[in-house]
């Protein structure tokens, strides 16, 4: 069961993952924001086309010095043939330990809320054309974690606390790349770093 959920000003202990990669990724990162996406299953259309969008701007978020770190509840496995040429750290979480900690949780309004039919819609017809492109790989017809999973999004800053948070009430209720770059903006002003400045010391 996910525990409390995290209120903006929460402190995130530092730890480090692994990315798809085998790479460690330290989580807060002392030189970059962090923007922690957690996803729903490795291959889910929603998050596929959710994520291209933050691929198309990862120079924005770069200049922002904004750090992806984006978890889904798949093993790394089930995860490698959809999302590892992502230009982001990719988290394998099937136990949905982070998940559990972040009080990200799952619910069959994630699929069922009215305001979700249209983008799984918009979702699944890109999603077709990216498999028959051979850009895209199927998903499981039974995916870990299962199909009920809510989106989370939080930004961390260097010394751990969360700058913004946002808990999704259905599957596409997410930041897009302009909400973040706000909340980064806001983070850089409050501690009195212009954007303009991170970019030389990036």
């Amino acid at each position: 069961m996910p525990e409390a959920r995290l209120e903006d000003g929460a402190i995130v202990a530092k730890r480090e993952l692994v990315n798809l990669q085998g790479v460690k990724v330290t989580v807060p990162d002392d030189g970059k924001l962090v923007h922690l996406q957690f996803r729903r299953f490795a291959g889910c259309p929603v998050c596929h086309l959710h994520l291209q969008s933050f691929v198309r701007r990862v120079d924005d978020l770069k200049a922002a010095n904004v750090r992806e770190v984006v978890v889904f509840h798949s093993s790394a496995e089930e995860l490698y043939a959809h999302a590892s040429r992502l230009p982001f750290d990719v988290i394998a979480d099937p136990r949905k330990r982070l998940y559990a900690e972040f009080g990200v949780g799952a619910s069959p309004r994630a699929l069922l809320d009215p305001r979700a039919y249209w983008p799984i819609l918009r979702a699944i017809a890109f999603f077709v054309v990216a498999m028959l492109r051979k850009r895209a790989s199927a998903p499981s017809p039974n995916p870990e974690g299962g199909r009920y999973g809510l989106p989370a999004d939080f930004l961390v800053g260097r010394d751990g606390r969360v700058v913004a948070s946002k808990y999704g009430a259905y599957v596409d209720d997410q930041w897009s790349v302009d909400e973040v770059l706000t909340h980064a903006r806001a983070a850089h002003e409050s501690r009195a770093e212009p954007v303009e400045r991170l970019q030389h010391q990036a």
